[in-house]
Formats: structure tokens, sequence, C-alpha cells
């Protein structure tokens, strides 16, 4: 597998979501992670897996739609979301993207490679470890410098998740629930986001990509007690809530006025 596999991928999805009718409402059955399976979700999955099948490679996928799947006795972890922001994508709201990543092991440290593309606009994001991230071709670094200017959230639960956040938000300048964590990320890492923060739980298949995106952009990722996540398995069920930052200093700022809300 190669970028230009991923490439290839999105730019069928682009073409193929773009065009089909199939964004109903009425959902068509319960993924592996226990949501809603709408058919754009399985649309996407299907194109995905064809194309890793096609590869020969051994692969062991893991997505939420189908759970884990084997190619030619499994290998690298290949982890997918196939819809990200799927609620935004049938209401809708043009903000959905597909999410990729490949791990040599089953831990976010493990992660090598990550792909993501906006399914409205094209935007491509890809990283490689070590190797940086990238904006359709163009390196990208998130925010250098320390102030809050957005702040961007996810909100499973708001009758509980959104209280602890409000010192946080009086501090932003801009606040915003965009519901695609994936691609919340993706423009945290190119410097548009200044904060993501998620209080309950999120899965792995998630933000797998989106961290590595982060990473190697130049930002600072762990959970609302400022733990490394680094050894948390990717799976499809929902292990961690997450405090990313653009840089160290904006990191350490969103920190101390969470921990304001945690000793009141």
């Amino acid at each position: 597998m190669d970028l230009n596999l991923f490439r290839e991928i999105g730019k069928t999805l682009l073409h193929e979501i773009s065009k089909s009718k199939r964004l109903d409402k009425i959902p068509i059955s319960v993924g592996a992670s226990g949501d809603k399976t709408y058919p754009i979700d399985k649309l996407s999955e299907d194109i995905i897996i064809s194309y890793l099948e096609k590869t020969g490679e051994p692969l062991t996928i893991i997505s939420e739609e189908l759970g884990i799947k084997d190619i030619s006795g499994g290998g690298k972890r290949v982890i997918i979301d196939p819809i990200d922001g799927s609620r935004n994508a049938i209401a809708g709201i043009p903000f959905f993207c597909t999410s990729i990543a490949v791990s040599n092991g089953r831990s976010i440290k493990n992660i090598e490679y990550a792909y993501i593309i906006n399914l409205i606009n094209g935007d491509e994001f890809w990283a490689e470890k070590g190797k940086g991230s990238f904006l359709n071709g163009e390196k990208i670094i998130t925010q250098q410098d320390d102030i809050l200017y957005l702040t961007a959230f996810e909100a499973q639960s708001p009758s509980t998740d959104i209280q602890p956040l409000i010192p946080l938000f009086k501090a932003s300048r801009k606040v915003r629930c965009f519901g695609a964590i994936a691609l919340d990320l993706s423009y945290l890492a190119s410097g548009s986001i200044s904060i993501f923060v998620s209080p309950s739980p999120s899965r792995g298949i998630d933000f797998a990509a989106g961290i590595l995106l982060v990473k190697e952009a130049g930002g600072t990722v762990t959970d609302l007690k400022g733990r490394e996540i680094e050894d948390i398995e990717i799976s499809i069920h929902r292990s961690t809530d997450l405090l990313i930052g653009g840089n160290k200093r904006l990191h350490k700022k969103a920190l101390s006025l969470l921990n304001i809300e945690a000793k009141n």
C-alpha cells in the first residue's frame, strides 16, 4: 500500500458519493461498532475494501460497519471509518469525510500512515510517520502561537459533556461543533483550529488517522487529564476522551482551563 492507492480510493469515493442518491435517512443495519449503518456508510466501506482486496496484501481490516476482517491471512491493520460524520451527511450538512489509517501494531503509537478526504470539497490530508503532514500535496503545520482562536469540540452527551468545557469556551474567540472528528483533527493539523476536545470517550477508528496528522504537523495529543494515549488499543469501541492542541502552549492553556472546572 502507498499514497497512490489511498488517493485512488479517495477519488473513487468522491465521485461515487457525489452522484449517489443513497443518502437515505433510514438505517439499513447496525454496524459492528453499535452505531446505525446508513446506505452511504455501506457504499463507502464496500469501495474501500474492494480496493484493499485487490492489492493482494495480507491485511487486517478494522472498520466501523464490518468489524474485523482478515485479507490473505491478515497482517498490517487498516483502520477505516467509511463515513465520519454520517449524521451530517444524511441531514444534508456538508461536513463529512472518509478516514483511513495503517498500523503495524494494535496501539496508537503503531500508526504509520493516515489518509483523510473531505467528501464535499475533495481536500486530501495525509501523513507518514516521521515525514510530516500534507494537505493537497502541501506540507502543513499546526497553529504556532498560543491564542485560542477557535476551539472545536464533540459532545456525545451534551447534558454532561458541555458544562465542564465552559471555562475553555469562555477563553476562546470562537467555538464550533462540526460533527466529524477526523475532519476536526485534519483542520487542526493545518492550523485552522486551535484546540479540539471530546469529553466523552471516542473510538479509535474515529481519531486514528487524525492523531497521526496532528502529531506529524506539530500538535500535542492527550486525554483530558493530560495523559498520553499512545498505548491505547485501536478498535471500534470507545476508549478515551481527547484534548488536542495545535502546540504545547495551547494544550497547556486548555488543560489549565479545563482543570478549573474539575476543581470546582
